[in-house]
């Protein structure tokens, strides 16, 4: 009987969770401009006026451009952290480690409140696409951490003892040994840096300035009730192409931790 409570709790949370998600699809296929039942017809002019609207392509090539921005610095960031909390002992190990952690389970309004009052305020730096770049930057790497702290821990050191030994520095070691071995966290930890960095809303709402990204442009439109539809194709688009990169990230994920020979603790999927 405990079981059965406990199934039908898990199903009725996940139609909570992502029942508004379907309905996305839904909407964007539909060919009537109000947003109810019942549906009018099915339609792709939704879809195909997303490619006559300048506003939103330059909301995307922004978007892309910081996205990508911010993965590379967050994963190089979570590289070096995750390797010096994997191999070196230091004071206030765990205390450093928690503070950079520490945006994970901060309300992300305080953080981009905060980040607002700093760079504009303390030190005078006007809201443009690099502001939301530190800011997205400040909230992937800890997730970039996460990633790559399981691909160095899983790491025998033997590996890289035994590269030492041979004549190798500790640079060629790391370039050719210790890379190669964790390159399927580093890739997941870019998807995955990626993936958040284009969906973020409140940070780049802050911080942006005469260049919206994405989420932000969406915002703007959702005051005409004429635009819902295009919007719903567009979040659409946006569903599917996280959820490719999210499954793409796990991928990578549980391949580093085969090939590592670590366990795997759990992950995204």
């Amino acid at each position: 009987m405990k079981g059965g409570w406990l199934r039908f709790y898990a199903v009725f949370y996940l139609l909570f969770l992502y029942a508004p998600i379907l309905l996305l699809p839904v909407f964007a296929f539909n060919s009537s401009t109000i947003i109810a039942f019942p549906l009018s017809g099915f339609t792709l002019d939704w879809f195909a006026q997303l490619a006559e609207i300048p506003a939103l392509h330059a909301a995307v090539l922004n978007s892309l451009a910081i996205a990508v921005t911010t993965a590379i610095l967050a994963t190089v960031l979570g590289i070096c952290a995750a390797r010096a909390g994997a191999r070196y002992e230091f004071p206030g190990k765990k205390g450093i480690t928690g503070l950079i952690m520490l945006p994970l389970v901060m309300p992300e309004i305080i953080v981009a409140v905060s980040l607002l009052v700093v760079l504009t305020k303390v030190l005078g730096i006007n809201p443009s696409s690099w502001t939301i770049i530190a800011g997205h930057v400040l909230m992937c790497t800890p997730f970039s951490i996460a990633i790559l702290n399981s691909a160095f821990q899983n790491l025998d050191r033997s590996l890289e003892e035994a590269a030492i030994d041979l004549g190798e520095t500790p640079w060629s070691t790391f370039r050719l040994i210790t890379l190669p071995l964790v390159m399927p966290g580093i890739v997941s930890s870019l998807l995955i840096s990626f993936t958040i960095s284009l969906d973020e809303f409140i940070i780049a709402f802050f911080l942006s300035g005469s260049e919206p990204t994405l989420p932000v442009y969406i915002w703007s439109q959702l005051r005409f009730p004429q635009k819902l539809p295009v919007i719903m194709a567009l979040g659409t688009i946006l569903v599917a192409l996280s959820v490719i990169l999210l499954t793409a990230a796990e991928y990578y994920r549980r391949r580093g931790v085969k090939r590592t020979g670590g366990q795997d603790t759990g992950g995204f999927l």
